[in-house]
């Protein structure tokens, strides 16, 4: 039970601290789905998705009022479309892409995720199909996520799928150039993907998960940032400990919703992603955290020893809280999705080698970057690869969320709007990586692989 304390303490967050859940998120497998006929694929695709997420956002409306606690988002994951449609007659997999889009319309989420392939060793006909409607497939739709899965730490690094990603954004950020790019705001490329990501644009129903599931992202950057400047004199261990605690607090509140959904709509309950997702607003931001740790700015000497603090108190205060803690489960840093990032980066204090370094003690990676549209796809890849190759060295999950502005230069802005924010396109290097990505092949896995 919720002491009274406890619950004034949620009432505070929630009302001066910027708490909230990000996002409910119902996994849909498609895995049943599959015929021969591409129609009757998608006919089943969108009778399954619309009948089992049919009360998602009205539940989570109800759970909203009975708690009083802001759920910004209900949102679907559904098996890879790479794996769904592979058995079909069709090489259009944009019409899957259309039949989700309708289907999420239609129970009123504002994202769908599982526009997806794992090709981290290789090509099916099934991912090479979809990859090729990848760029089409979100110009087109309003709801659809993708996201493609290049390496791992047993398989290595798939260069091959590397640069079809660098050439497959380009041609995505063309297309909808007219919205600076808008279509690369939800395709991630990812290394050491995982199946139960809540958050978009990553989101898909990995193959190991059930039927269908609830899981449950939590954020509260303010939360973390008030509890930060409350502790000012605090040495290094006791800030950690004040994270800790706090994110407990989070965590615990995270999961109380997410049970409350799983019960209402009688799916199971999966995962509390505890990740620190950051918003344009003022007072949620990541970066404002560390600043509070004593940076001046965020991207200044220190930050990346400062967000390793923050990223690990955040995981051991969540893994306290609740034995189903999965996802991605840390801290967040977007530049266009966090007000302190974009700041920084505009003051010249934050660069994106600075940014590629800090991923490697972050939750995720390189996210919502914008970057001049002049930028080719071997520079892209290559961007990639670096990523990749961090979180197949370190065994954790790296990805990147790019967007080559069509028309803008460094120094210049591209606006989305909403969650998705605002960015200055930053400075990318000059020189070409045009050869290293051309060769072609996989980088082998490292030896930290070879653990049975």
């Amino acid at each position: 039970m919720l002491s009274i304390q406890e619950i004034m303490e949620t009432i505070r967050m929630v009302q001066q601290e910027n708490l909230d859940i990000r996002t409910i998120t119902m996994g849909i497998s498609l895995r049943d789905c599959c015929h021969g006929d591409h129609k009757a694929v998608g006919r089943r695709m969108y009778d399954k998705i619309t009948r089992l997420a049919e009360n998602l956002v009205r539940t989570g409306e109800e759970i909203e009022r009975e708690y009083g606690i802001p759920i910004v988002n209900k949102r679907i994951s559904v098996t890879p479309i790479s794996m769904v449609g592979e058995s079909s007659d069709t090489d259009d997999f944009g019409f899957f892409a259309d039949v989700m889009d309708r289907a999420a319309g239609e129970v009123g989420v504002n994202f769908i995720g599982g526009f997806s392939a794992l090709v981290h060793k290789g090509f099916t006909s099934g991912d090479s199909k979809l990859l090729k409607a990848i760029p089409n497939a979100l110009a087109a739709t309003q709801r659809v996520c993708a996201s493609v899965n290049v390496a791992t730490t047993k398989a290595g690094i798939n260069m091959d799928a590397v640069y079809e990603m660098g050439k497959i954004i380009k041609e995505a950020a063309a297309l909808t150039a007219d919205k600076d790019g808008l279509a690369c705001a939800k395709l991630v490329v990812f290394a050491n993907v995982p199946e139960d990501n809540p958050f978009m644009a990553g989101a898909f129903h990995g193959i190991g998960e059930p039927e269908c599931v609830i899981n449950v992202g939590v954020s509260g950057p303010g939360v973390i940032k008030n509890a930060v400047d409350k502790a000012k004199d605090a040495d290094f261990g006791t800030l950690a400990e004040i994270i800790k605690r706090t994110a407990f607090k989070v965590t615990r509140m995270g999961e109380l919703v997410g049970r409350a959904a799983s019960a209402k709509l009688g799916v199971p309950f999966g995962i509390v992603d505890l990740s620190l997702a950051p918003t344009p607003a003022v007072g949620d931001s990541v970066a404002d955290i560390l600043e509070g740790m004593g940076l001046e700015r965020c991207g200044t000497h220190g930050t990346t020893a400062a967000l390793a603090l923050l990223n690990d108190a955040v995981k051991k205060g969540g893994a306290m809280a609740s034995s189903y803690v999965g996802g991605l489960s840390g801290a967040f840093i977007p530049v266009s999705e966090d007000a302190g990032m974009i700041r920084a980066v505009s003051e010249g204090a934050l660069s994106l080698d600075k940014l590629e370094a800090m991923t490697c003690v972050c939750s995720v990676g390189l996210d919502m970057i914008a970057v001049p549209g002049e930028t080719s796809a071997e520079t892209i890849s290559a961007i990639i690869a670096d990523e990749a190759a961090i979180g197949m060295v370190n065994q954790k999950t790296t990805a990147v969320r790019i967007i080559p502005a069509p028309g803008k230069k460094e120094g210049d802005y591209v606006e989305f709007g909403g969650l998705l924010g605002r960015a200055p396109v930053i400075t990318v290097n000059k020189f070409s990586s045009t050869e290293f990505v051309r060769r072609g092949g996989r980088i082998p896995a490292p030896i930290q692989s070879l653990r049975n």
